[in-house]
């Protein structure tokens, strides 16, 4: 069982944001409509093969996705798609920044802990401003690997200074509470329509961790367009 908590880690897509601003579906729903380029052809001829490596941080997005658009949709330039994607995958939960605003009231350092590659983790917290709201973000690209592998854990715990027991985690994806937990983190699965409180109150009382390893699972095709982390 936690002692006080010092700092809450807060996922992004899944618990911070879902999707269109309009509607919240996931923002490739209508990119053949808008752009004319497929979904499935973008999932296909990108993500499948080089979205690992890019969200890990061991190559930048631009080199990969602009001859990939050369060949599949040449009247798309990287930059507008790049924009495409940031502006309709960021639907705030309004309600939750607000709770998380009166838990930093109250001491609590926030952080954003995220598997993203490096742009739009800059867009996140820069031209959306959650640097407004969150003391920093820990992000897969930045540090190398992603959760729920342990070492995102690991170097995220040591660039706070803070032991493990003493981190707080919302995370909606079953392994990466898993693979927190087995770190030492105090995490809590979030569901749709949970309040912060409720979590809080969750993560005075952590489930049980598990002996069994974590797997690092690849990325689904079909997990691409709606949550990454």
């Amino acid at each position: 069982m936690m002692g006080k908590m010092k700092i809450l880690m807060v996922d992004v897509d899944g618990v911070l944001v879902h999707g269109r601003p309009a509607d919240g579906l996931p923002f490739g729903t209508y990119l053949e409509r808008d752009l004319g380029l497929p979904v499935t052809v973008l999932q296909q001829e990108f993500f499948k093969p080089f979205w690992v490596d890019i969200v890990t941080g061991r190559e930048p997005i631009e080199p990969r996705l602009t001859p990939v658009l050369a060949q599949i949709a040449p009247h798309i330039e990287t930059e507008a798609l790049l924009r495409y994607w940031f502006e309709n995958d960021s639907r705030l939960d309004e309600r939750l920044l607000e709770d998380l605003a009166e838990l930093r009231k109250s001491g609590v350092a926030l952080y954003l802990a995220t598997n993203q590659e490096h742009r739009r983790a800059a867009w996140l917290m820069n031209e959306h401003g959650l640097a407004r709201h969150f003391d920093d973000i820990f992000y897969s690209a930045k540090l190398g690997h992603r959760k729920p592998g342990q070492d995102f854990f690991r170097l995220a715990s040591e660039a706070t200074g803070a032991r493990p027991e003493d981190i707080g985690f919302i995370d909606d994806a079953p392994e990466n509470i898993e693979g927190a937990r087995q770190f030492g983190w105090n995490a809590v699965q979030w569901t749709a329509g949970m309040r912060l409180e409720t979590a809080i109150a969750s993560l005075s009382n952590p489930a049980p961790q598990t002996n069994s390893g974590t797997v690092l699972r690849p990325v689904p095709l079909s997990g691409v367009f709606t949550r990454r982390d």
